[in-house]
């Protein structure tokens, strides 16, 4: 995948934006110099990328997210760091935007500076086990309310269909079909496919675009 300025990973609850924010942030470290991901899940941040900091800040990576992340305050206000994004022109990002239209609200209030830099893309993970989202019409419909709470448009979509660590490579198989039929509608192309590393090799010769990962574990 080649990489614009800003990357923007949004998705409905569940769909495994978190997992795809970090691993592509190690991405992009291997291509570019000053690299950060940014959690804009203010509202309920369980899972969340602060979860690898450690490992991040090992590999050299900037870490923005809200002092209230992984604590259950619901905090409006987004954290003044979070406008790094924008402002460093220098800096290329990864955004884990929060779950469905209520999470995107937030990247709202960086979307006049990114569609004025137009160096972005806005990615929307798609995983048709999730029960609000098992078919092409029901995921398009979740990604036209977080369109609009954005402000922006989806350039991609990423196909993370999975069942968590139940997951066999023949899961991944069949949701591609499914993909083909969100990006026919929506005329957006399917840019990757996920993974889990072990399944991934399974895939390899029989999935374009594969995107292989390492699963974040939350600390104990």
């Amino acid at each position: 995948m080649n990489y614009k300025r800003i990357t923007l990973v949004c998705g409905h609850y569940g769909s495994g934006k978190t997992n795809i924010a970090v691993n592509m942030a190690f991405e992009l470290k291997k291509q570019f110099g000053r690299v950060a991901i940014a959690d804009l899940d203010i509202v309920n941040p369980y899972f969340r990328t602060k979860d690898s900091e450690k490992e991040l800040k090992e590999a050299g990576i900037r870490l923005i997210v809200s002092e209230y992340a992984n604590t259950n305050l619901d905090i409006p206000a987004l954290p003044q760091e979070m406008y790094a994004i924008v402002d460093d022109k220098d800096l290329v990002s990864v955004v884990d935007v929060g779950g469905d239209d209520r999470g995107a609200y937030a990247l709202g209030r960086l979307s006049p500076a990114i569609r004025e830099e137009n160096n972005y893309d806005m990615l929307l993970v798609i995983n048709r086990f999730r029960p609000l989202t098992p078919d092409a019409e029901s995921t398009v419909e979740v990604m036209r309310e977080i369109e609009a709470a954005a402000s922006l448009k989806f350039t991609g979509i990423i196909n993370n269909s999975n069942l968590g660590a139940e997951t066999q490579a023949e899961d991944v198989l069949s949701s591609m079909k499914y993909a083909d039929e969100v990006a026919a509608l929506t005329g957006l192309p399917v840019v990757m496919t996920c993974a889990e590393e072990s399944v991934a090799e399974q895939l390899k010769d029989k999935v374009s675009n594969l995107f292989p990962m390492h699963l974040q574990k939350r600390p104990v």
